[in-house]
């Protein structure tokens, strides 16, 4: 069965996303863009809630993306995505799937499917169902060596305590730190 893996950048005092959605505090750079080949060669399907989905597809398609870091952009662009939205009526980038309803069955099928595993990047709104409901594995948490001070924080709505096991923990020369969690 294929594991789904959320990953998701922090700051130290907990946000996914400061004030106004802003991400521009991410710390992305050479080490993490090699990290983000190895994990994207890993997983064959990309799962991502609407705003997300909009957000990566408003870049990666990009000329800027695909000349700033073409061997990510090429990943992005031609792996499978998944979208989950109520709202969106198309889903027009290369190899997505669009899913409005049923979203715990939809995933328990892709879990079930053959292949490599699944990532979900950002999309908090979309992974706090699924992690309540079993349906995420793993979680990879890069903490970024910053504080907010507001926002919105990752795991905002969780409804039940969720036991963890830190499996790997790695640090990187920017002062961001992966920590590797199995649900439990």
């Amino acid at each position: 069965m294929k594991k789904v893996i959320l990953q998701q950048m922090i700051s130290l005092d907990g946000y996914f996303e400061g004030p106004q959605r802003s991400i521009d505090w991410h710390v992305v750079d050479k080490e993490f863009n090699e990290y983000a080949v190895d994990f994207l060669n890993s997983v064959d399907t990309l799962l991502f809630g609407r705003v997300t989905y909009e957000l990566m597809a408003g870049y990666w398609t990009t000329a800027d993306a695909l000349r700033d870091d073409p061997i990510v952009a090429a990943k992005m662009n031609e792996l499978r995505k998944v979208v989950y939205s109520k709202t969106l009526k198309k889903a027009d980038w290369n190899n997505t799937k669009l899913i409005s309803s049923n979203l715990i069955e939809e995933i328990r099928a892709l879990k079930n499917e053959p292949g490599k595993d699944i990532a979900i990047f950002g999309s908090s709104d979309l992974s706090v169902p699924l992690i309540d409901d079993g349906l995420i594995d793993e979680l990879r948490i890069f903490v970024n060596p910053v504080l907010l001070g507001g926002g919105k924080p990752l795991f905002q709505g969780i409804q039940q305590r969720i036991k963890l096991k830190l499996t790997q923990t790695r640090t990187f020369r920017s002062g961001n730190v992966l920590l590797y969690y199995q649900t439990t």
